[in-house]
């Protein structure tokens, strides 16, 4: 079973920063993207940042500039620096990933896993 956990959120003023982490884990055989979404109280879920295999990484107009996404495939860890943070960024984030897992000596056909998100309060 594959499990992804977030680590790293919490409070801080606006203007600081946080560095969220997301370590999949499970039997893995391979990861294809990987990414964070938002979720703020009365809000839809949006995505943040994401990052595919080769590295490439797409972001939300309102966080381009202020937020980096990077990947340690080593690790099977996704990050998400965030500078500059702002209240409006107060949310629960959650890591996704797209993955494929084994399944005795077959691997599965590629699902998407979630984390249990992580919160993130931006006080002003």
């Amino acid at each position: 079973q594959v499990q992804l956990v977030e680590s790293g959120g919490g409070l801080v003023q606006a203007g600081g920063s946080l560095r969220l982490s997301c370590v999949v884990s499970g039997s893995i055989f391979s990861i294809n993207s990987m990414g964070w979404y938002r979720q703020a109280p009365g809000k839809q879920r949006e995505l943040v940042a994401a990052i595919n295999s080769g590295g490439s990484t797409n972001y939300a107009d309102s966080v381009k500039g202020r937020f980096t996404i990077s990947r340690d495939n080593a690790k099977n860890t996704v990050y998400l620096q965030m500078i500059s943070l702002k209240p409006e960024d107060t949310a629960v984030y959650y890591c996704n990933a797209e993955a494929r897992e084994w399944a005795g000596w077959t691997p599965l056909s590629a699902a998407e896993y979630w984390g249990q998100g992580t919160q993130v309060t931006v006080s002003s």
